[in-house]
């Protein structure tokens, strides 16, 4: 894994994202500590939203009943109250 200097970081940035494309992890660094690890985006999946929502609190059983009535209320007919008639 390849160290860089703040000031490095910032000047050298578009190679820092080329490398970071290319898969490298990278370790910036502020007065000799490490402030920041930058590495290549992990690309998400339909099983990764699973797994997270597996955590999730059970939705409330009355939830499809009040998005229905909400829905009810809501209607195509729409007019501009700004417009001149």
């Amino acid at each position: 894994m390849r160290t860089l200097t703040a000031t490095e970081a910032s000047r050298r940035f578009s190679d820092l994202l080329d490398a970071v494309e290319r898969g490298e992890s990278v370790i910036v660094t502020r007065g000799r500590h490490a402030i920041a690890e930058i590495r290549p985006a992990r690309r998400r999946t339909g099983r990764d939203l699973r797994a997270a929502l597996s955590h999730a609190p059970a939705w409330d059983p009355d939830l499809e009943a009040d998005i229905a009535a909400a829905l009810r209320g809501v209607t195509d007919d729409w007019s501009d109250p700004w417009r001149e008639s």
